[in-house]
C-alpha cells in the first residue's frame, strides 16, 4: 500500500511540476529575404550595322547590334555568323568589359588604360556617337581610325536606313562568372 502511495505522489509531483512550467512567447524580428534588385525599365536605341575592321592588312566584316541607354550604358554584340554572338563590349561612362564569347574570357578596362596606347584619345562620348550614328560622317556611315601601339586599326561603320528609337528594355550587365578574366597588361 505504502508503495502505491509513494507511485500516485510520484506521479502527481511530476504532474503538477509540469503544468507549473510555462511556456514564453518570444518574438522574433521577422526574417526579411532580400531579393535582387529587377534592373529597371530604360528607353533605349537599338540598331544593327554593318562593320569593316581592317587592322593593318587583315580585313574583318562582321555585323554588330548595338542597344543605347542615353548617358548610362551602351552594348555592342558582335555578330559575324548566323547570328550567334561571339564577342559582346558592355561600356558605362567609367569602364569597359569585353567579352570573347568564343574563348570563354573578359577583360575589364577604363578609359585611361586603354589611351595609353590607343592613339588619338577615345572616350565614352566618342563610343556613344559611334552607337547612336552620330558622329560628323553622316546618319549613313562613320568611319574612325585609330593606332594601337604598332597597328594601325580602321573602323567603318554602315547603318541601315531604318532603326529602333526609344524601345523600352532592361538593361543589365553580363554575368562573368562564366568567363574567365584576362589581365588587360598583357596587351596595354
Amino acid at each position: 500500500m505504502k508503495r502505491t502511495y509513494y507511485l500516485v505522489f510520484l506521479v502527481l509531483a511530476i504532474l503538477f511540476t509540469g503544468c507549473g512550467v510555462q511556456k514564453k512567447a518570444v518574438q522574433e524580428s521577422p526574417v526579411v529575404i532580400e531579393e535582387p534588385e529587377e534592373p529597371a525599365w530604360h528607353t533605349c536605341l537599338i540598331q544593327g550595322a554593318r562593320a569593316t575592321a581592317r587592322i593593318n592588312n587583315d580585313k574583318y566584316a562582321v555585323n554588330v547590334s548595338m542597344q543605347v541607354v542615353r548617358d548610362s550604358m551602351l552594348v555592342i554584340s558582335v555578330t559575324p555568323l548566323f547570328g550567334i554572338e561571339i564577342m559582346r563590349l558592355e561600356a558605362t561612362p567609367f569602364e569597359l568589359i569585353g567579352i570573347d564569347k568564343l574563348h570563354g574570357q573578359y577583360v575589364r578596362t577604363t578609359y585611361a588604360e586603354l589611351n595609353r596606347k590607343l592613339t588619338p584619345t577615345f572616350n565614352w562620348d566618342v563610343l556613344q556617337q559611334l552607337c547612336s550614328a552620330e558622329l560628323p560622317g553622316g546618319e549613313q556611315q562613320a568611319r574612325l581610325v585609330y593606332t594601337f601601339g604598332d597597328d594601325i586599326v580602321e573602323l567603318q561603320m554602315l547603318y541601315p536606313a531604318t532603326r529602333q528609337l526609344d524601345v523600352p528594355v532592361r538593361v543589365t550587365n553580363q554575368n562573368l562568372i562564366r568567363y574567365q578574366q584576362v589581365d588587360v597588361s598583357k596587351w596595354l
